[in-house]
């Protein structure tokens, strides 16, 4: 365990020696912090004795642009018309992000399973800075793979024809997805048993990236389809990227399309409200 979290444990644990133990608000708040950043650092430790893991987890995403932009994108249809990897882009960012989630409940489960997340539970640490840790670690991954991700784009001719401010405005709407839905990784990582169990998980997350506008605009599915996908918390995402970007296929005739920025905030928001305590109580209630 890092030397930071073992020297937190041993000056809050004072107090069985006899010694009085501060307990004052600030000091709190330190030993969370130090807590969560010993956490973050473990986790991405792990890349660097792992490096395959960092080619699996950025080399899957170029690929996936280089076989959906050229190998279909010429039988796909834009409404409104424009090329169809400039509409697809922002689709494969947010698709991506949601993809994620998946690692996250992986690395969790894969913790669990070999009692490490027991000997953080056996530790006076914070219970919020184990999962917020987690949540940290994943996130800097997805500054990385997001990274990658727009330079392949860049390569294959796809340009952001919004302003510096709405370009910066629409890569941070993809890493607030992102980050709710690290929660929802985390507490799936702490709910399903095993790590064969976790990968079952690519069960729900494939609907969710395919009904949506990732690939394909809503008005181009069957009426009863479309208003599914257009309710998609990953088509606003996608939606209101694509109007930052200024990519071909912006907007929409519903409400949901009408007002893609506002629901890429608020999706991810009412996400990240559900699922952080829920992440978070699972770690408390987990036997010894």
């Amino acid at each position: 365990m890092a030397t930071g979290t073992i020297a937190g444990a041993a000056v809050r644990s004072s107090v069985d020696l006899g010694v009085p133990q501060v307990d004052r608000p600030h000091e709190r708040l330190y030993w969370v912090l130090a807590d969560c950043w010993n956490v973050v650092r473990r986790d991405l430790l792990h890349y660097r004795r792992l490096p395959v893991l960092i080619l699996w987890r950025l080399g899957f995403p170029m690929v996936s642009v280089l076989l959906y932009g050229f190998v279909f994108g010429s039988a796909m249809r834009v409404p409104g018309g424009g090329d169809y990897r400039e509409f697809l882009m922002p689709g494969m960012f947010a698709s991506t992000m949601a993809f994620g989630f998946m690692n996250t409940a992986t690395a969790v489960v894969t913790d669990t399973a070999r009692g490490v997340t027991d000997r953080f539970r056996s530790m006076p640490m914070s219970p919020s800075a184990v999962c917020s840790g987690r949540g940290l670690a994943d996130l800097s991954v997805a500054v990385a793979e997001l990274t990658i991700l727009a330079l392949t784009a860049l390569a294959i001719g796809w340009r952001s024809d919004g302003g510096l401010v709405d370009t910066v405005a629409a890569f941070g709407l993809l890493l607030l997805l992102r980050f709710s839905l690290i929660w929802v990784g985390v507490w799936c990582g702490l709910v399903v048993p095993n790590e064969e169990a976790a990968g079952g998980l690519y069960a729900v997350v494939f609907p969710l990236t395919m009904i949506s506008s990732v690939f394909v605009a809503p008005s181009l599915m069957p009426a009863w389809l479309a208003p599914v996908a257009a309710w998609n918390p990953v088509s606003s995402t996608v939606q209101a990227t694509r109007e930052l970007f200024g990519n071909p296929g912006a907007g929409g005739g519903t409400w949901v399309e009408q007002h893609a920025v506002l629901m890429a905030v608020a999706w991810p928001l009412v996400i990240t409200a559900v699922f952080l305590p829920l992440a978070v109580r699972r770690f408390q209630r987990l036997s010894r």
